[in-house]
């Protein structure tokens, strides 16, 4: 599935770390399927540094959201169960995060609905009453990606497919050597220098074998085999 994400420019790298909390779904990464959603956000972000925006396209896997061991949470619509999640994610006062999702599907609680949700939360509107009139607002889509390894599950569709393989080898080897696991190694993998590198064509570490670019992570970990 191509899903879009819209932001003041490209996205070269998908750094989590970057990505801002207390959104609807928690921090991380978001993308939709609504390619005028993601163009409106586009130019929004880049009206904010006078630009002019830039949506970025990607690959989505769908068998994620079954068949990966990702911890998945899906709203269809505009319920009582996304109200009360979005409300828990906005919530200053909680940790960050406040989920162990990796992957979260539902509607998009824009600018109006922010605004209701502030009334609601002030007393001024009931949840059923506020919950009766999102049956009226404009279909809206969006994905989180919460967690490291859930960006597996996501191609920028202009990148050269170069790193698959060597992605899972190099996990998959972190987690024999170091009785790691697999969840941990890709975390492990996915937050390094070295695959920032790896993924900057201009670098053209990926034409190196894999066990070069492994004997490199672990010159970074500071690990020995």
């Amino acid at each position: 599935m191509k899903v879009y994400h819209g932001s003041s420019v490209e996205i070269i790298d998908i750094d989590l770390s970057k990505c801002e909390p207390y959104r609807d779904f928690g921090k991380g990464f978001y993308v939709t399927n609504i390619r005028e959603q993601a163009a409106y956000w586009a130019e929004r972000k880049g009206n904010d540094i006078c630009a002019q925006g830039y949506v970025t396209e990607f690959e989505f896997i769908e068998t994620a959201f079954e068949h990966w061991r990702f911890k998945v949470l899906r709203f269809q619509d505009y319920t009582e169960e996304w109200l009360d999640f979005v409300v828990m994610n906005r919530n200053r006062s909680l940790p960050v995060p406040a989920h162990d999702y990796d992957i979260v599907e539902g509607p998009v609680a824009d600018d109006k609905i922010t605004q209701r949700i502030r009334f609601y939360l002030e007393g001024v509107v009931s949840k059923e009453a506020f919950l009766e009139e999102l049956k009226f607002f404009r279909r809206t889509h969006q994905i989180c990606f919460c967690t490291h390894r859930s960006l597996q599950a996501l191609e920028r569709t202009r990148k050269k497919k170069f790193a698959g393989n060597i992605d899972d080898a190099i996990t998959q080897s972190l987690a024999t050597d170091y009785n790691l696991s697999e969840e941990k190694a890709i975390d492990v993998y996915f937050e390094s220098q070295t695959y920032r590198m790896l993924i900057d064509e201009s670098s053209a570490l990926y034409r190196k074998p894999w066990t070069e670019i492994y004997e490199l992570l672990l010159q970074e970990l500071k690990l020995k085999k």
